[in-house]
């Protein structure tokens, strides 16, 4: 019951008890009495709607890939998603939309709903490259919700055998003594084989030809067969032909030496800050709830820590990763930096 609080003056007599108020309505509207159930009647339906929200997930995920089946960036969530699917009760399926540099399947999660179930598993240009390349893209990569990197391969730089230069310092020579002689070969304008050769170019102050092909097959079988110089690409996709010694490598473009490459030197000891890495990760739809982000986040380094996963990432040259959306938050941040100044030094545009 409403009690008068003013203690100074007169207690008031036309206020009344709330329930006395809500029973005259009843009765005008010839209702039963709702003074004391309105409020429980309200609680009881909140507390219902609560309780039958389901939880996450109760329904099954799925994870586009802005790539062709087959490839690297098809392969990263398809070594997990059987696991995933298992620690979350629900299936995991990976759906295919490639085409446009990637940017097909993500503006197709982009507009998605935020609810967790739709997931984008793409390497960088989709994800930190394509904003800085296209003047207009249907989707805004920077608002996608981080939910993990999933794995780094590192990148080297390939020769074909009778090109006659053994040592990134005899090629820096060389360059810079026949402008433009050098072929490099890369799969596509913008791809990621063609920034790290920009960057490249920019650091050690040559020039190369750029070679743009379709994809990453027609781009080897060129390379293979000697008809252009050199290329930038991941030791996974690669690592048969440098074993077979088809291809020699000069560098690596990881921050550090590589196990599986004794001798061969990180790019960045000899040109400083060329460091660039294959890598692939996991996002959700702008509006995606953070504690989802978390839970898939969460889920996916715990079967990155299982011995098989990880011998399934080294068996491909990759470092399986894991880490939290905050961290993949800055990681994005640090490459998509990166290519923007590389592309705006070297004016590249796309076709």
């Amino acid at each position: 019951m409403l009690r008068n609080i003013n203690t100074t003056g007169p207690a008031r007599t036309d206020l009344k008890p709330k329930h006395a108020v809500v029973n005259r309505l009843a009765r005008l509207a010839h209702l039963p009495d709702l003074g004391g159930g309105l409020l429980a009647c309200a609680l009881a339906l909140g507390g219902a709607a609560h309780a039958q929200t389901p939880a996450y997930p109760s329904k099954p995920i799925r994870i586009i890939v802005p790539n062709p089946a087959g490839g690297s960036a098809d392969l990263m969530p398809r070594l997990i998603s059987d696991q995933l699917g298992t620690r979350l009760g629900q299936p995991v399926t990976v759906d295919n939309r490639s085409g446009a540099a990637g940017n097909i399947g993500a503006e197709f999660v982009y507009n998605s709903p935020p609810d967790g179930y739709t997931l984008l598993a793409a390497p960088p240009p989709p994800l930190t490259v394509n904003l800085n390349l296209y003047p207009k893209l249907g989707y805004d990569s920077t608002k996608f919700v981080p939910v993990t990197v999933l794995a780094v391969i590192p990148n080297v730089l390939m020769l074909h055998p009778d090109v006659p230069l053994k040592s990134v310092e005899e090629l820096i020579a060389f360059a810079k003594a026949n402008p433009e002689k050098l072929t490099y070969a890369s799969q596509g304008s913008g791809s990621t084989a063609h920034l790290t050769a920009e960057l490249f170019k920019l650091n050690a102050k040559v020039n190369l030809t750029h070679i743009p092909y379709k994809g990453d097959a027609p781009a080897l079988t060129d390379l293979l067969a000697g008809r252009v110089d050199l290329m930038f690409g991941n030791i996974g996709a690669f690592g048969q032909y440098v074993r077979a010694g088809r291809l020699k490598v000069l560098a690596v473009t990881s921050k550090e030496r590589l196990a599986v490459l004794p001798g061969i030197p990180a790019m960045r000891e000899i040109v400083p800050g060329v460091v660039a890495e294959a890598w692939f990760g996991m996002v959700a739809p702008p509006g995606t709830p953070r504690e989802i982000a978390q839970k898939l986040s969460g889920t996916i380094a715990e079967i990155m820590r299982q011995p098989d996963i990880a011998k399934r990432y080294a068996d491909l040259n990759a470092a399986p990763i894991g880490n939290t959306p905050d961290e993949m938050a800055a990681f994005m941040k640090e490459d998509r930096e990166r290519w923007a100044r590389v592309i705006k030094a070297g004016n590249i545009k796309v076709d």
